[in-house]
């Protein structure tokens, strides 16, 4: 187990309107100091492909990708003891400031990419947001029983309604 914090700042403008919420960047996201960063992870390929745009590359791109379409991203911890990049193992967990993050946005939704995220929010941030979250499948590659077009279609219902 390492105590770990998290070193990403959200991604965000005054016009997001939901919030894709991880648990805690992985060691390869803290390395990149960046979202999804790991190369297995679906998340960015997912996302471009419910917006109908190209994989974003870069973190510029990726970022555009976010707030081109009203989204704001970020994980809910902001410290916790971890094994690896195992949500399971988490012990100690401590909430990032999501409801601050809320009041520089027009967020009303929160989604949480996998059910550790979603429990963790639900315990540690909501009764402090008052938001409910809603649950996305997990993007990684550890979630190897959804495949790209289930997540995208998973996905796309969720952020679209479609």
């Amino acid at each position: 187990m390492e105590r770990v914090f998290h070193n990403i700042p959200p991604v965000f403008s005054r016009e997001s309107e939901i919030l894709i919420l991880g648990t805690m960047p992985s060691p390869k996201s803290r390395e990149a100091a960046f979202y999804y960063a790991h190369p297995q992870n679906r998340f960015w390929p997912v996302l471009a492909r419910v917006y109908g745009a190209p994989p974003p590359e870069t973190t510029e791109e990726k970022t555009a990708l976010v707030l081109s379409h009203r989204l704001a991203l970020w994980d809910v911890l902001q410290s916790c003891d971890i094994l690896g990049a195992s949500d399971a193992s988490i012990k100690n967990p401590v909430a990032n400031d999501i409801a601050g993050l809320l009041a520089k946005t027009d967020v009303s939704r929160v989604l949480c990419t996998g059910a550790t995220a979603a429990r963790l929010y639900t315990k540690l941030a909501a009764p402090v947001t008052g938001i409910p979250c809603e649950v996305l499948p997990s993007p990684s590659a550890a979630n190897a029983r959804m495949s790209v077009g289930e997540l995208e279609k998973t996905y796309r219902a969720t952020l679209l309604g479609a």
